[in-house]
């Protein structure tokens, strides 16, 4: 009786390591990654970039995307709309940034079919995020007034084209 009770006890803690042990393995090399967090920049936020005089245009929407980001790749119809939809009203200068050099940035661009003429680089913590895609409104003083993170849906895609 002893014996058999010895047996089933550690036939249950192998069961149990078992368990535990798949749980942990899917929970670290399996699992879909935790979201990052995500630094946004705050509205009312100055931000300077070298070489930019925001006082020029009314208005600035800054495109801060990477190559390699398959958001930034996936969001290039938005792009290319929101591309024309600047050149005809012309209220607002459309301007890309790159953590990357400027001339990888513009071809990049080109392979999408978003030909942005002016094309910056900048460190992503010069501007205040931390991830990509991001579109950031700044006025002639060079302020932030409205931030969209990521890949955005089609109501968010309208709230920035509605700004326009």
């Amino acid at each position: 009786m002893h014996k058999k009770i010895e047996m089933l006890a550690n036939v249950a803690i192998v069961i149990v390591t078992l368990m535990l042990g798949s749980v942990l393995v899917k929970q670290y090399f399996f699992a879909a990654p935790n979201k990052a967090i995500v630094k946004e920049v705050a509205a009312g936020t100055k931000i300077s970039l070298p070489d930019v005089d925001w006082g020029k245009n009314h208005q600035t929407m800054l495109l801060i995307l990477a190559q390699g980001c398959h958001y930034c790749a996936d969001s290039a119809p938005f792009y290319q709309k929101l591309l024309r939809e600047t050149e005809q009203k012309g209220q607002i200068k459309l301007m890309a940034v790159f953590p990357q050099g400027s001339s990888d940035g513009t071809k990049y661009l080109n392979d999408l079919g978003v030909p942005i003429k002016e094309v910056k680089m900048a460190s992503l913590d010069a501007i205040g995020i931390t991830g990509t895609p991001s579109l950031i409104l700044v006025n002639s003083e060079g302020v932030v007034t409205d931030v969209w993170l990521g890949q955005l849906p089609p109501d968010k895609q309208a709230e920035v084209l509605s700004r326009l």
